[in-house]
């Protein structure tokens, strides 16, 4: 953007356009800091919204809220303030130091310091810088997932290799090179897919899983060198998928070594190129060829030794007595034999004689003292002492009849029914025998029992004097 001429002419401009004079030439008017700065100030106020590329340097924010930062190419600096009421809005959480961002906003001037700087209102990633920006988000994101932990083992041997590229490529070209260099003809199937532009990470990510559907025991995925924006297809998350959902190991070689796709933090090797990749998985001949041929020389001498130590070993059983003369060796063991059975028959048969002796004579005392027997002999003692128990208790209870008749007699004899039988009355009050006048008030309610039934009846009045006990030898108290 061009800044805008002003209309009003300078002092300068007036002094150039008064053309040539003989005078000696007048000194512009002086003009204090303030007026200079105002003026200076007006210039960049009349450019008006700007926006401004570069790199983005490291922001500070300061104590205030407000952040600072520079924007700078190769030819300058630009000092940058976000106001702390704009840095939410002006800051996108992917932005980083060091990449390429449009700034949006207008110059001012900070008059106490006399510097310049670019208040900015929004900042965007443009270029390369917007890719970077889009690569770390979604490498966050992956990272999160937990797909950046796996490492499957390479097979040392695979029967054959996958290779995902473009088949116009330099990369196929130097895989294949470097296959006839280690083994020529090694087992190799390619699945072509387009390595950038539109659709290119689609055909990519179909292109792993239909190269793991045939067998295939490992797949190199990768292409040659370039520019971020032609590497962008291994960036791109339906490769980083197809990557993590392969059921063969993956080796990715994309670019040159200084480059780095997400596919590379996915797969479970990474080759800096596609050189590199063949030298990964495919097995080097000529070294196969020169361990088997070292392993052969070595199993051979191996072989040999054996077959020597057995043939010293068969030598020394041959001339050995036991092969020479073999009934010693059965003299040996008839020898062996006998001394076992002398010695079974002393610390065994002999016990066992002694045992069975004993056992006949315990058998006999158990004879003799049969339970059966023991059991006779009770049962007859248990009918004597019945025998003698009902004579006992015949005599106690005939003893204890007598006592009772005897006790029953004298209850009868004693008994206060008989005194009633015979004329006399008892006087109850509350239940209890009355035995003196004074036990009773008037109105009090008595009882008296006769020999048959009993009389209720109302006191009226009591008399406690000496006549008492002739009354009472007559017919007890007074009543209704």
């Amino acid at each position: 953007m061009t800044p805008r001429r002003r209309e009003t002419p300078s002092l300068w401009d007036a002094v150039a356009d008064s053309g040539p004079t003989e005078s000696v030439p007048t000194e512009p008017a002086a003009l204090t800091v303030a007026a200079l700065t105002r003026r200076i100030a007006g210039c960049l106020a009349d450019l008006g919204p700007l926006v401004v590329e570069g790199e983005l340097g490291p922001p500070k924010r300061a104590a205030s809220g407000h952040v600072y930062f520079d924007l700078k190419d190769e030819g300058a600096t630009l000092a940058c303030v976000a106001w702390r009421s704009q840095v939410a809005r002006a800051f996108p959480p992917t932005l980083a130091a060091g990449m390429r961002v449009r700034a949006h906003g207008k110059l001012d001037v900070y008059a106490p310091r006399g510097s310049y700087s670019f208040v900015v209102q929004k900042v965007t990633p443009c270029g390369e810088g917007e890719l970077l920006a889009r690569f770390e988000l979604l490498k966050r994101e992956l990272a999160a997932r937990g797909w950046f932990e796996r490492r499957r083992a390479l097979p040392a041997i695979p029967r054959t290799i996958g290779v995902v590229t473009s088949r116009d490529g330099a990369a196929l070209r130097d895989f294949l090179r470097t296959r006839s260099l280690r083994w020529p003809g090694f087992p190799v199937r390619l699945c072509h897919a387009k390595v950038q532009g539109p659709g290119a990470a689609e055909e990519i990510a179909r292109a792993i899983g239909d190269l793991a559907a045939t067998g295939v025991d490992v797949i190199v995925v990768g292409r040659g060198g370039g520019s971020l924006e032609d590497l962008w297809a291994f960036n791109e998350e339906p490769v980083a998928r197809a990557i993590w959902e392969c059921p063969v190991p993956v080796v990715s070689a994309v670019g040159h070594e200084t480059d780095t796709t997400l596919s590379d933090f996915v797969a479970d090797a990474r080759a800096h190129t596609p050189t590199d990749a063949a030298a990964l998985v495919i097995p080097d001949r000529a070294l196969l060829d020169e361990r088997i041929q070292r392993s052969f020389a070595h199993l051979g001498r191996a072989l040999e030794d054996q077959l020597s130590v057995r043939a010293r070993r068969l030598e020394s059983v041959r001339r050995s007595q036991v092969l020479s003369r073999p009934e010693r060796l059965l003299e040996r063991r008839r020898d062996r034999l006998e001394h076992l059975f002398g010695k079974l028959e002393r610390q065994v048969l002999t016990p066992l004689a002694s045992a069975e002796r004993r056992l006949g004579r315990l058998r006999e005392t158990l004879a003799q003292r049969a339970p059966s027997a023991r059991l006779a002999l009770r049962a007859e003692r248990a009918r004597a002492l019945r025998e003698r128990l009902k004579s006992a208790l015949g005599t106690v209870l005939a003893g204890a009849d007598r006592r009772v008749a005897v006790g029953a007699a004298t209850l009868e004899a004693l008994s206060p029914l008989v005194v009633l039988a015979r004329g006399y009355s008892v006087t109850l009050k509350d239940g209890r025998a009355v035995h003196h006048a004074n036990e009773l008030e008037p109105e009090d309610h008595i009882v008296t029992r006769l020999a048959q039934g009993r009389v209720h009846s109302r006191v009226t009045s009591v008399e406690t004097d000496d006549s008492d006990a002739q009354r009472a030898a007559g017919g007890g108290a007074g009543s209704d």
